[in-house]
């Protein structure tokens, strides 16, 4: 009865709550970018709606914009927007969701990360997990200040940003720059909405794999970044999302993912909708739009909300 008390009690505040979340956008780096190529014709293109950031690309200055809730609980998540490694989707998938998250008193980072490119990238493949595990450094570095668990820090992702996601929890102690402290780039879970997965042609999302490896992705290129095949166990615990109709990501990508997790014993729960297609953010009208729910009572289940 305490359990479904609670889960009453967190949707409420959820649907109820008028809070209007506090945010501030700050440079992720701080001094020299790794990797990084000077490049001053490069810029960024922003997409605005309603004069507020829609949809960005050519990211080469990645930065991170933190939400505050009123009722911080110390959980804390870093959210990877996605747009198949070309753009950020960033509003739909990142400041709506950030403000959600807020809601259930989950300190959120949105995460504007480098979109790889040749023309600003030494090796564009490793850009964005750079970017990533620097995130989640950054975040339990001030930690306390925030009042965050440095045991609770998770990440969600979305498509590509699921792929980036995904990647980081297979291969948060992968050397990707060289480090100025001991802080751990390891979370302790991933939720991950209809994300990419797999490099392999035959459920890869294509553009994403052309943006992030090459139109010519070697195969221990594609080996490398097909995170069904990096899971070990130490990959965290995963809540996952995807639609049957998605024609754009298929299925497979969370189905492997899924089953890999399994082998290696790692908490794991998936929700398979049978409409929603690609691209659904919080939900639409379709069986995907009650994905958030779910995604509550494993947040209570888990010990995230408290």
């Amino acid at each position: 009865m305490k359990k479904i008390q609670k889960v009453v009690n967190v949707v409420f505040f959820y649907v109820c709550s008028l809070c209007n979340a506090q945010s501030i956008e700050v440079n992720l780096w701080n001094g020299t970018i790794p990797n990084a190529i000077n490049n001053s014709e490069f810029k960024e293109i922003k997409v605005f709606k309603d004069s507020i950031l829609n949809k960005t690309s050519q990211v080469s200055v990645p930065t991170i914009t933190i939400f505050k809730p009123e009722q911080p609980n110390g959980t804390s998540v870093v959210i990877f927007p996605g747009g198949g490694y070309k753009h950020l989707a960033i509003n739909k998938e990142g400041y709506k969701v950030a403000k959600f998250l807020n809601n259930l008193g989950i300190t959120a980072f949105v995460l504007k990360y480098r979109l790889p490119n040749n023309i600003i990238m030494k090796d564009k493949k490793i850009g964005p997990l750079q970017d990533a595990q620097e995130a989640i450094r950054f975040v339990r570095r001030k930690a306390e200040i925030w009042n965050l668990n440095k045991n609770k820090i998770g990440v969600i992702g979305f498509s590509a940003g699921g792929h980036l996601a995904a990647t980081l929890s297979t291969q948060f102690n992968k050397t990707v720059y060289k480090m100025k402290d001991d802080v751990t780039s390891k979370i302790n879970f991933s939720i991950l909405i209809y994300p990419v997965i797999s490099m392999e042609d035959s459920i890869t999302h294509k553009g994403s794999k052309i943006n992030l490896l090459g139109k010519f992705a070697s195969k221990e290129n594609t080996e490398t970044f097909s995170n069904e095949k990096r899971v070990s166990t130490l990959t965290p615990k995963t809540f996952l999302v995807h639609a049957s109709d998605d024609k754009s990501v298929p299925i497979e990508n969370s189905l492997q993912y899924y089953l890999a997790l399994k082998v290696n014993n790692i908490p794991v729960e998936i929700h398979i909708y049978e409409k929603g297609g690609h691209g659904f953010g919080l939900g639409k009208s379709g069986t995907s739009k009650s994905w958030t729910s779910s995604l509550i009572n494993w947040l209570i289940e888990n010990d995230l909300t408290n």
